[in-house]
């Protein structure tokens, strides 16, 4: 038997936007007031959209990136004619109309055959000069400059994933040293800074994560079984190295970081290890406070699970159960990699040729509506077994509770506290797509029950 205890009448926190995604549905065909399925995404109440890897390899030769906007390097980045903004606006057209905003990425897509050859990811060959581009995207998307608008836009990330791998000529996003990115994001933070002051937040740099903490779990304080040393050693304790030591030189260089953003494609008890690794870290060195991201993450399909797990209820519970942890967690956002139509390991949300919402997409509608009640309160969950989530949240007149089941099997519930005898009751799994229930006494495994009283 799992119990519930629920006490609407103590208010804990906000609900965070923890069901936000990455790459919106976008495939280049919008017209305005017709249904594209970035309707699918307002009408599950997603706030933000990340925007990296944007259609595909080199952004499609279009969409975003810093080489597809400013195409030639030596041109004059003060004049609008060396900017090639239409594709971009185009897409944040589309999402302002559907009220999703931007988490600009200020950087490259990923090249993943960058061993044959890097096209992009080198390191600029003058850093105050690409500030200086990114300043005047900034101003085009923010203050109207070169026909532009005033979307104030809020989150500008430097780069993505610089410690992709353990040397230059492993690394799919920087062919530089650690060093020089850190010279890159200082000089780009602080020129932002200079530029709009705390119009924006500035931050990065898109971390591959911390994995490599498990395999010293005790050197980290953490109580977790040790990891077997393998192949991927070098190239994760070389990302937690990268990670103190951009901590250390921000610190000391004094500069600007508003947000730290970094990524996960571990399951949800290691992602929340991380997540706590982080907060002790940045608390260690001077950063209390700082708003974190994971604007990566997919513990459901991705590489863990592959694609066949698209679309199961396995992926459904397990996208809920990240977001129900990490809401009782230290992050403050959540960006799903990612809500593509494209066919992949990744985009999770829609049937890949049909763009029809999977029920994994219904997870998501069910944490949106927490997201819109806006208080989380007082819910204690009592469970023998690990795996069960549970997030209840109120706007003071309107209730809900959110539960997930990855225990392995199904648990009895007994949910107290509140009258439930007139609760609308959801199920999603495979087969339920946010389907009517006639009682939440139990709930099966790989399944969500959302409860609205």
């Amino acid at each position: 038997m799992a119990t519930i205890k629920i006490d609407t009448s103590k208010q804990l926190k906000a609900i965070k936007p923890m069901h936000a995604v990455g790459q919106p549905p976008f495939g280049g065909g919008f017209r305005k007031f017709n249904f594209t399925p970035m309707k699918h995404l307002q009408n599950s109440n997603i706030p933000y959209s990340r925007l990296h890897d944007v259609s595909g390899a080199f952004g499609g030769n279009r969409f975003v990136d810093i080489g597809n906007i400013f195409r030639d390097f030596d041109a004059d980045e003060t004049a609008p004619a060396s900017y090639s903004f239409a594709f971009t606006d185009h897409l944040l057209e589309a999402m302002a109309s559907y009220d999703l905003k931007p988490i600009f990425r200020l950087g490259e897509t990923i090249e993943n055959q960058m061993t044959v050859e890097a096209i992009r990811i080198h390191p600029p060959k003058d850093y105050a000069k690409w500030a200086r581009i990114c300043e005047h995207i900034i101003r085009h998307y923010n203050e109207g400059w070169a026909d532009g608008f005033r979307y104030g836009i809020e989150y500008w990330e430097i780069w993505n994933e610089p410690e992709n791998g353990p040397t230059p000529e492993l690394n799919q996003m920087w062919t530089g040293t650690a060093e020089e990115y850190y010279r890159l994001y200082d000089v780009t933070a602080k020129h932002l800074r200079s530029c709009f002051g705390n119009s924006i937040k500035v931050g990065g740099y898109g971390s591959c994560g911390f994995g490599g903490i498990f395999y010293h779990p005790q050197k980290y304080g953490i109580n977790y079984p040790a990891k077997e040393i393998g192949p991927n050693y070098e190239k994760d304790t070389y990302r937690v190295t990268f990670l103190l030591d951009f901590l250390k030189y921000v610190r000391e260089h004094n500069s600007p970081i508003d947000f730290f953003s970094w990524h996960s494609y571990y399951n949800v008890e290691k992602t929340v290890i991380m997540d706590e690794f982080l907060h002790r870290t940045l608390n260690d060195y001077g950063f209390k406070g700082l708003e974190t991201h994971l604007n990566e993450w997919n513990n459901a399909n991705g590489t863990t699970y592959g694609p066949e797990a698209h679309g199961s209820s396995f992926a459904s519970a397990s996208v809920a159960s990240m977001m129900l942890a990490l809401q009782d967690a230290h992050t403050d956002m959540l960006c799903y990699y990612d809500a593509k139509l494209q066919a992949s390991a990744y985009g999770g949300l829609f049937a890949p040729l049909t763009g029809e919402p999977v029920c994994t997409y219904y997870s998501f509608v069910a944490f949106g509506r927490l997201y819109a009640l806006g208080t989380q309160v007082a819910c204690r969950l009592d469970c023998a077994q690990k795996g069960l989530y549970a997030v209840a949240a109120t706007d003071g007149r309107k209730n809900a509770l959110m539960i997930s089941n990855q225990t392995g099997e199904a648990q009895p519930l007994q949910i107290e506290g509140v009258d439930l005898s007139e609760a609308r009751i959801y199920t999603i799994d495979q087969r339920h797509l946010l389907s009517m229930a006639f009682d939440a006494d139990e709930i099966k495994n790989d399944t969500v029950l959302l409860v609205e009283w």
